[in-house]
């Protein structure tokens, strides 16, 4: 059954409501119930039931049931990484490193480093990299608001570029649910990732900034201050209380092997994996099951350690598990949610009506650019990448598919746009962890970063108008 215009109204609703709301649940379901009730023939009862069954339906999918039981297992690991001591001793090998730092261009590249190389969480980066970081910067006087965008740009657009976390099954999750068949989903990632130029213009170009010591715009103007008064931090906005201690995750003896072990097995069981199911080819392996061996395996390696160790009891490990499970169900949900959305939009055949719209408006090769400017958008005034993600994804693979446009392109664009949100926005999590733990305030951070980011997601938007024609 042909929707026609009716079809594009819940994406279009669900994109009004979490710019209006914020809030990412209510707008997905508010869609899906939308979805729903165009699809019944406008019975309320009859769509509320679908609504909620469809949410029901999607774990039928095992693909869908792995991405989130993925998910859950990452969320263990990381946890039982933290309190064992990993985090801890993983940021003891690196501030030994300090002595060597005596400048600020050294400062500022020890705190890039250290914010790519604890690429696992976003959050988890901005809070353990400030902290680490602070001492070393403020010591040789590097203003607050560069050490804040040093240690923003390093958190969330690293874990896209190096997804070996729970963003690997997010984000394979997100171009699932947008059409992508599960055997090319980790192919077509690992291509998205190289064309996810906001992402990879933030992360490089904070490196040679803190390299080169060239800044440019009110950036310059805290640098000035820094160096003739010592000022780290705008006069206005001066905060009082000194230096913060650094953030102690685990009150474990502090162990490097805790965090660096179950990562190594995460990655190497999910490339053998690959290379088993795939008959001796990586890229002709399966994806879902790989990255749920790697999930798995990882976590009993990293349980068998806290046990061998002695720091938990084998009852105590799956206590833990659970509670680190439990950190995932936010974003667990949202992948729920954003599956069933997905399944709803391909019920009303948005996918299609809005390519034909798109073929006589608008040549397909700016889609990808259209796409990285819709996710910007939604991203800066929500404040959050997995929900932003969760809308475009539903809505421009399915176009992509149609129109037969470079589909990890458009994916690049709605990786890196999402993630835009998350880096520029004053009410993003990661902005607002980057500034209590390097002592910058909000307004100070966003309005000196502010124009670097705009330049990188410009590079990014002239590149997907011409790969779009490329490509």
């Amino acid at each position: 059954m042909q929707y026609g215009f009716w079809s594009i109204v819940p994406p279009i609703l669900t994109i009004v409501l979490a710019l209006v709301t914020k809030n990412v649940f209510i707008s997905l379901f508010i869609g899906i119930f939308l979805g729903s009730f165009i699809i019944a023939d406008w019975n309320f009862i009859a769509a509320l039931n679908a609504a909620l069954n469809n949410c029901v339906k999607t774990m039928a999918s095992s693909g869908n049931t792995i991405v989130i039981a993925s998910m859950l297992f990452i969320g263990a690991l990381i946890y039982l990484i933290e309190r064992s001591g990993g985090v801890d001793g993983f940021v003891d090998v690196m501030v030994k490193k300090n002595g060597i730092i005596k400048s600020k261009r050294g400062a500022n590249i020890f705190t890039w480093l250290l914010g790519v190389l604890i690429f696992t969480s976003g959050s988890l980066s901005c809070m353990v990299t400030g902290s680490v970081a602070r001492p070393v910067n403020d010591a040789l006087k590097v203003p607050h608001e560069k050490a804040a965008f040093i240690i923003h740009a390093t958190s969330t657009p690293v874990c896209v570029l190096i997804p070996l976390s729970g963003w690997l099954a997010a984000m394979i999750g997100y171009l699932t649910s947008g059409g992508v068949a599960e055997a090319d989903a980790i192919p077509t990632l690992i291509k998205s990732i190289c064309l996810n130029f906001y992402c990879i213009f933030a992360v490089l170009g904070v490196l040679v900034l803190a390299i080169t010591q060239k800044d440019f715009g009110p950036m310059k103007a805290a640098e000035k201050r820094a160096a003739e008064t010592g000022m780290l931090d705008d006069p206005v906005h001066a905060k009082e209380g000194g230096e913060i201690s650094r953030v102690k995750i685990s009150d474990a003896k502090p162990r490097v092997m805790n965090l660096v072990l179950p990562i190594l097995t995460l990655l190497f069981t999910v490339i053998i994996a690959l290379f088993v199911t795939g008959n001796g080819s990586l890229m002709k392996g399966s994806g879902m099951n790989s990255l749920l061996w790697g999930c798995f395996v990882s976590l009993v390696v990293m349980g068998a350690l806290c046990v061998f160790q002695k720091i938990f009891t084998l009852n105590e490990v799956i206590d833990e598990m659970f509670k680190g499970m439990g950190s995932m169900l936010s974003i667990a949900f949202v992948l729920l949610l954003g599956f069933t959305m997905g399944s709803t939009v391909k019920a009303l055949d948005t996918g299609s009506y809005l390519s034909s719209i798109f073929l006589q408006a608008l040549n397909p090769a700016f889609l990808p650019a259209l796409v990285f400017i819709i996710a910007c958008l939604i991203s800066f005034a929500t404040g959050t990448s997995m929900g932003t993600m969760a809308i475009m994804f539903v809505i421009a693979l399915p176009m992509a598919i149609n129109l037969g446009v470079n589909v990890p392109l458009v994916a690049g664009a709605a990786f890196g746009g999402s993630i835009f949100g998350d880096h520029t926005s004053p009410i993003s999590d990661t902005t607002i962890m980057s500034c209590s733990t390097s002592g910058c305030d909000i307004i100070d951070h966003v309005k000196t970063q502010t124009p670097y980011c705009a330049f990188f997601a410009g590079a990014s938007l002239i590149l997907y108008v011409i790969l779009g024609f490329v490509m």
